[in-house]
């Protein structure tokens, strides 16, 4: 209703809508020391979320396979977790992914030569997401880029109206198969004569 500010020169006709988010808190604080670590209110299931979306990956963890916290294509897999992995670790991951697939590992720290897995990148937590936002912040002042798109909404089909009972016609002196008379069985296998 307001005929103010650009309603006019943007030829706005009314409609509208808002998009609410809940921000989580910040990813990584540093400790005591100065140095950057995953905020201890993050569990690790919203680490693996926050991790998938800062790696531009479909957070959709399975039910079935424990490394596949999300994937970025049908055979591209991402495994976000805090522990330290070792050579002999890595190597059973990396065959249970398969040479067909891909996986990217976020972890705590690794003490491995990463180049002996091809279908295997390994990255550092907090490293390998640092340079991805702004930490620390709660003046609610961040650069909000890159917002998930709104779900479509889906189409309910709408109730089918009642359907209205035709009301019984009565015909004038239409005779049914039980009604009639020999009579009127005989008139009516006789065909009409022409005139």
């Amino acid at each position: 209703e307001d005929p103010g500010g650009i309603t006019e020169s943007a030829g706005w006709q009314g409609g509208g809508g808002f998009r609410y988010y809940k921000v989580a808190p910040s990813l990584l604080q540093k400790d005591a020391w100065g140095n950057w670590i995953v905020n201890r209110e993050f569990n690790a299931e919203m680490l693996a979320e926050a991790v998938c979306k800062l790696e531009n990956f479909h957070y959709a963890p399975s039910s079935e396979i424990w490394w596949q916290h999300g994937h970025s294509t049908e055979r591209d897999f991402i495994f976000v977790t805090t522990q330290a992995l070792t050579q002999p670790q890595l190597a059973q991951i990396s065959d249970e992914v398969g040479p067909d697939r891909t996986l990217l590992i976020c972890c705590g720290s690794f003490r491995a030569d990463t180049s002996a897995f091809s279908n295997l990148t390994v990255k550092k937590i907090p490293k390998a997401v640092l340079h991805r936002c702004e930490w620390g912040r709660d003046d609610y002042s961040l650069r909000i880029a890159g917002l998930p798109e709104a779900e479509p909404a889906r189409a309910v089909p709408a109730e089918p109206a009642p359907r209205k009972r035709a009301s019984p016609r009565k015909s004038p002196a239409a005779p049914t198969l039980f009604s009639l008379t020999e009579g009127d069985v005989a008139s009516a296998e006789e065909p009409a004569e022409e005139s």
